[in-house]
């Protein structure tokens, strides 16, 4: 269950495994299908949870030269540990922030005409023209130009345009994990009559999910996010990512209850017969969700002891879960073993369906109490 080689303190409760090489592949397998366009690295939410300087560094040495984040806080985290990168900041620009963002060398996704106003009024104030990204809407109805912000850009206002170079023209689809949606292709020819209106620039439309749609979608520059993390992106294939994470937690008790006895809170599971039960070293505030839980008329998702699959049983608690481990060798359910709680056999993504939510809420969730091993061979 933990990987060979590697000393785990004897308090850690619950071991995440960062494999920085299959994050690396990832990213590679997407550049090589989009080349010629180029591949960034989306890496919010600290890399989706997996820390953004450890993720934002492997990518780096990989060949990925162009990052994203959503706040100003994430771009001067990437900008400390990699000073030559393009970094662009997805929630735009801050009221006030410019010099900040310019300090830092960080290119705001400019997604409204207030923000194209500031940030050319500071770049005209400071003499000093700074690059920044244009966002237009297309679809998604949250960030982003209207039809409407395009025309004042390309009529009354489009001497503003001059006042700073446009690094990057972008939108984003929110259909893509439906390939045959139509909203894909209606925002994809939107995007472009809208784009042709404004000074040329690079064009970026594509997440993780427009990768794998047609090349008309790949442009100049795609984003691919969740799928460098191994989260499935689209609905329509087998996902072909590598896992990138493992999560695992030792069992902290292991006892016999006799049937008709109620397990865990409100008492939402109840064992049919004698069963063994197993109390685990992980729950919500580990990022193991309540969403989880396996009441007595809903099995619970199923996770690995030693090649054995097991589900939870009754609701998942803030610091603990319980399992049925029934008819596994007392040798191998007993306190101090591993489960497998995300990996391999334990799929990211067959928890979130079982959650009713996403890879990506799972991966962003993971709590920092767990001990962190970070591989980074071969990246």
């Amino acid at each position: 269950m933990i990987l060979e080689g590697q000393t785990i303190p004897p308090d850690a409760r619950s071991v995440l495994t960062i494999d920085l090489a299959a994050l690396v592949a990832n990213w590679r397998q997407i550049a090589d299908r989009v080349h010629p366009a180029a591949c960034a690295g989306v890496v919010k939410a600290d890399g989706y949870g997996l820390g953004i300087t450890d993720v934002a560094t492997a990518l780096a040495r990989a060949g990925c030269s162009t990052f994203f984040v959503a706040t100003l806080a994430e771009g001067r985290a990437v900008r400390a540990a990699l000073p030559p990168a393009i970094v662009y900041v997805l929630d735009g620009l801050l009221p006030g922030a410019a010099a900040h963002y310019a300090a830092m060398d960080l290119r705001p996704c400019l997604s409204s005409l207030e923000e194209i106003r500031e940030w050319a009024a500071w770049c005209a104030a400071d003499s000093r023209p700074a690059p920044a990204a244009i966002h237009i809407d297309t679809g998604m109805q949250r960030l982003g130009l209207t039809a409407a912000d395009v025309d004042t850009l390309a009529g009354p206002e489009r001497e503003i345009l001059s006042t700073f170079p446009i690094s990057l023209v972008m939108s984003h689809l929110a259909c893509a994990d439906v390939a045959a949606h139509p909203l894909n292709e209606t925002q994809r020819t939107a995007f472009l009559a809208l784009a042709q209106r404004l000074p040329r620039a690079p064009l970026s439309l594509a997440n993780s999910a427009g990768t794998f749609l047609d090349r008309a979608y790949h442009l100049d520059l795609v984003r691919p996010g969740i799928a460098l993390y191994g989260g499935r992106a689209s609905t329509d294939i087998p996902n072909p990512m590598r896992p990138v994470t493992r999560l695992s937690a030792r069992i902290l008790q292991v006892r016999t209850v006799a049937a008709g006895t109620p397990v865990g809170y409100a008492a939402t599971f109840t064992a049919p017969d004698a069963r063994r039960i197993a109390t685990v070293a992980s729950g919500y505030a580990d990022g193991f969700l309540r969403a989880l839980s396996g009441p007595t008329e809903r099995p619970g998702p199923l996770v690995t002891l030693d090649g054995h699959r097991v589900p939870v049983v009754g609701r998942v608690s803030m610091d603990v879960i319980a399992l049925d481990v029934t008819g596994i060798p007392e040798r191998e359910a007993c306190r101090g073993a591993w489960v497998e709680l995300i990996g391999p056999t334990s799929g990211l993504d067959d928890l979130a369906d079982h959650a009713g939510t996403i890879g990506y809420e799972l991966l962003t969730r993971l709590g920092r109490r767990s001990h962190r091993v970070v591989l980074d061979g071969s990246v």
